[in-house]
């Protein structure tokens, strides 16, 4: 009898070892399918060791793989843009060894290459199911995409517009230059309907094809953009034209370049004219996108990342400051814009016109930065916790953001140089100069309020964690009706209690968000879309000289209009979240 008690009890220590050893060996099990991404079958402990050794060892390979790629087609990028550069450059150091035409020549070449590439990836990805099994739900988000869709079409107007000046100088031109923007269009319209559709993909077919071709499209339009931005040669082939028809018209004969029909000339001057900043603005746009495609390149996203099922719609939730604040804003820049262009038509811009558009931006750009501090600082006192995981597209949302502010700030410091070097008590300047700080001051501002909104772990998504955990840990408490009623209301009552604490700092950050987005959208339509008071006005030019001038604010003004795009997304990215 004491050896039948007595082998019970040494059968129980052994059950709970072997217990223990196969708990053990499933948690080893699970830790090797989380690491490796794959379904590993039980197996012995020395088997496992080895499949934990060889899934290691896969996993630092494609890592290792994955790196090279992308420093062997950044490297391509890096290449082509200095090989670019170096022709640009010397177009405008040494006009007569290399001329507009050599650059135009290396462009084309390298838009047939990105053709042939994005017509590559197309029938890749459409014959593959396979080749795209990931979408990033952050990725090419609706205000990208229109932006994108808007400035294409638009570039693809101003090409039809060069083509048709081309066409009413085809006296006095040569035809090969119709050819440059025709392939433009192709190339546009192909590029804009590619990156609206395929974004988000996360490909995992050809991955090292597919960050060099992406490269070099990147590449391509960085070009475009560069000699965009430092080419002035058609503008000051319109300017000698206009100066041409002057003395025509004063009874001087000239050798210029004149057009056959004076009115059809007006038209594609003034749609060419217009329209030029578009196409900036849809080479940056493009680089933007291209380089999130990059990121995303082979990137593995989990099942339930595909979308925000709890994702808010956009509604005002009773702001009502804010909403009127912005929209008098908006109305007041709509009155000043429509003024100062009915002016801009005429032969030559009177200065109270000047002091009129510079003065509305005085009184806008102080009340957008103390709404940013304000914002700022009720960040700092909320109770929601920063999000720490890694998101690609938010990474790149914030380094295009601080980039494209270096614009506007650009040509302010420049102006700040030429007003205080030259006659700093005018009122005009004064006027300039107050602008060109306050657009600082309003930037840094504005760069803090919306990176500190952004990494901000949104109220929604907190929510389904909280109440997914709750029915898994009390399965067991929810045994009756009556308990459940009671989990309910206790439930309700902890979160009217925490509504309540957090509501006006939300409230208070939605009125804030949605005046910042209204005053955005003021700022961003007038530069957009009018003549642009910093090159007009003459103090800059006359003291940096035409050409550098004209560089400087091709270079900045893009970036600023962008800048303004930029901060719309991710002004409402921080009201949703709010």
């Amino acid at each position: 009898m004491p050896a039948q008690t007595s082998a019970p009890a040494e059968a129980a220590p052994v059950a709970s070892t072997g217990a223990q050893e196969t708990e053990a060996a499933l948690a080893k099990e699970n830790l090797v399918d989380m690491e490796a991404e794959e379904t590993v079958v039980p197996a012995s402990p020395g088997q496992q060791s080895w499949l934990v050794r060889h899934f290691s060892l896969l996993l630092r390979r494609d890592r290792q793989a994955q790196k090279a790629g992308q420093l062997f087609s950044g490297l391509l990028a890096l290449n082509v843009v200095f090989l670019g550069g170096a022709f640009i450059c010397s177009m405008i150091f040494n006009n007569v060894a290399v001329t507009l035409g050599d650059v135009w020549i290396l462009l084309a070449v390298l838009k047939a290459l990105s053709l042939l590439w994005l017509l590559c990836y197309v029938a890749g990805t459409t014959r593959r199911p396979h080749a795209v099994l990931y979408r990033d739900p952050h990725a090419g988000p609706v205000w990208v995409r229109g932006s994108l869709l808007l400035f294409g079409n638009c570039t693809i107007c101003l090409n039809v517009f060069r083509v048709g000046y081309d066409v009413s100088h085809i006296h006095c031109k040569s035809q090969l230059e119709l050819l440059f923007p025709a392939l433009d269009i192709i190339f546009t319209g192909l590029q804009t309907w590619v990156l609206w559709k395929h974004c988000k993909d996360c490909i995992q077919v050809q991955t090292n094809f597919t960050r060099c071709g992406l490269m070099l499209t990147l590449a391509t339009n960085l070009l475009m953009w560069v000699l965009a931005v430092t080419n002035d040669s058609l503008h000051r082939e319109i300017e000698a034209e206009l100066n041409a028809l002057m003395k025509k018209f004063s009874g001087n004969d000239t050798n210029t370049c004149l057009c056959l029909n004076v009115t059809v000339c007006e038209v594609f001057r003034k749609g060419y004219l217009m329209l030029y900043p578009f196409s900036t603005e849809y080479c940056l746009i493009c680089c933007a996108v291209l380089f999130v495609m990059w990121k995303n390149v082979g990137r593995r996203l989990a099942p339930h990342a595909s979308a925000h099922p709890g994702a808010p719609s956009f509604h005002l939730h009773g702001a009502i400051f804010g909403p009127l604040l912005g929209l008098l804003a908006l109305v007041a820049g709509v009155c000043v814009f429509v003024i100062f262009q009915i002016e801009a038509s005429g032969p030559s811009i009177a200065r109270q016109y000047f002091t009129l558009y510079y003065a509305f931006y005085a009184a806008v750009l102080p009340s957008m930065s103390l709404a940013c501090l304000a914002g700022t600082a009720i960040h700092g006192l909320e109770e929601r916790e920063l999000d720490t995981l890694k998101n690609p597209t938010r990474s790149v949302d914030v380094v295009l953001l601080m980039g494209a502010a270096l614009g506007q700030m650009g040509i302010s410091y420049f102006s700040i140089v030429a007003i205080v070097a030259t006659r700093p008590h005018e009122l005009l300047n004064r006027l300039i100069l107050a602008y060109s700080v306050l657009l600082i001051l309003q930037h840094i501002a504005q760069n803090l309020f919306i990176i500190e909104g952004l990494h901000r772990r949104p109220l929604w998504e907190a929510a389904p964690g909280g109440l997914a955990e709750k029915p898994e840990a009390e399965p067991h408490r929810r045994g009756s009706l009556l308990e459940l009623g009671q989990d309910l209301r206790r439930a309700s009552r902890a979160y009217i209690h925490s509504y309540s604490h957090l509501n006006w700092k939300r409230r208070a950050l939605k009125e804030i968000s949605l005046f910042l987005i209204l005053c955005n959208i003021t700022l961003w339509m007038m530069p957009a879309f009018g003549i642009h008071p910093e090159f007009e006005n003459g103090l800059e030019k006359d003291f940096y000289g035409y050409r550098t001038w004209f560089t400087i604010v091709n270079f900045g003004l893009p970036l600023g209009v962008f800048y303004r795009m930029h901060s719309v997304g991710g002004l409402v990215e921080v009201y949703l979240g709010a």
